[in-house]
């Protein structure tokens, strides 16, 4: 986590959620972790992401509860450590996130997660018994969050979310498409994470030697999900999306155009978990999804301006994607409007 790396004020509010009714005790705790209360009223307010990790670890210990509350059982302090020594035992991902899904199951009462695998896609589906619609968003999310980190650490790289989809409705967040991918659906009825189910022929690379470093600083291998809004991969996400893909620059290009030699570029994009051709198919989708649910460009006009020569490979790549055609995601996304 570098010094500039920040995140934004609503995941502190998720966070604090379970002392909504106690205002003093969440501003003395927030004060503890070096955050301005008053970061709270503004909307679009973003906090340092080192304070935020402070909050994390005040509020667990506070509440002796590594969910925060949202659960009316929770996970008492130990719980995700223990968690984590299983999983190191497990020989590939679909057999630690199978454990880890049940393993969760033995702390929280009202969220129970599956998953389930169709063909090339695996999609993991989050089934709440939370009636408050508030407190169930911030669990799902802070629940998938936790997940997927825990995937994304003990596989060693970053799974690319192809789908996400949150029951209820929250404000949307500029950090979305870097934590979320670029296909999040929000008030969606149903809260589910779907990605490549290559993913889960990966090995466990992770040891114990590795766990104790991991649990010395789990906040910042979580939060590293809710990446710098201003950091390389941000930065190169939104100049792309700003423009049409014929514009966009070589590496080189744009590496010179953020000052850093070539190498230097990618050593930084690294870092934060992306390849400069990752973030162009990451754009490439997000502009397809957009197209596709906000405007009545044909299909042939949407893989023009995603870079296919053909709409044959751009319907090849986006049942790839999803597991379904372009044509009928865009029905899907009209009958829920």
């Amino acid at each position: 986590m570098r010094e500039n790396d920040t995140v934004a004020v609503y995941f502190v509010h998720s966070m604090l959620h379970a002392l909504r009714d106690q205002p003093q005790r969440a501003q003395a705790l927030l004060r503890e972790a070096g955050i301005d209360p008053a970061v709270l009223e503004s909307v679009g307010a973003r906090v340092p992401a080192t304070a935020f990790t402070r909050l994390w670890l005040i509020l667990i210990q506070d509440l002796d509860d590594e969910f925060f509350n949202l659960d009316s059982h929770g996970m008492p302090t130990g719980s995700f450590a223990l968690i984590c020594r299983g999983l190191i035992q497990e020989p590939t991902l679909e057999k630690a996130l199978r454990q880890c899904l049940s393993y969760f199951g033995l702390f929280l009462r009202d969220i129970h997660a599956s998953l389930s695998i169709k063909g090339a896609r695996a999609v993991i589906s989050v089934q709440s018994r939370i009636e408050d619609p508030v407190t169930r968003v911030y669990a799902d999310e802070t629940f998938l969050a936790l997940v997927i980190s825990l995937l994304c650490w003990l596989g060693g790289q970053r799974l690319v979310i192809d789908r996400t989809a949150l029951t209820d409705m929250r404000p949307a967040q500029d950090d979305d498409p870097l934590l979320w991918g670029p296909n999040l659906q929000l008030g969606a009825g149903v809260s589910e994470i779907e990605f490549a189910a290559d993913y889960l022929r990966l090995p466990v690379i992770q040891d114990l030697a590795g766990l104790k470093t991991f649990l010395r600083s789990a906040p910042q291998w979580l939060v590293i999900r809710y990446r710098n809004h201003s950091g390389q991969v941000a930065q190169v996400y939104r100049y792309l999306r700003e423009r049409d893909q014929g514009q966009w620059p070589t590496l080189v290009a744009m590496a010179k155009r953020q000052g850093l030699s070539a190498s230097s570029f990618r050593r930084q994009l690294e870092r934060e978990g992306r390849s400069f051709q990752q973030i162009k198919d990451e754009v490439r989708r997000a502009t397809a999804f957009e197209c596709l649910r906000e405007t009545d460009m044909s299909i042939a006009e949407i893989a023009e301006r995603t870079g296919f020569q053909e709409p044959s490979a751009f319907h090849r790549a986006f049942k790839k994607w999803t597991g379904e055609s372009p044509g009928g995601y865009r029905l899907r996304m009209a009958t829920r409007r």
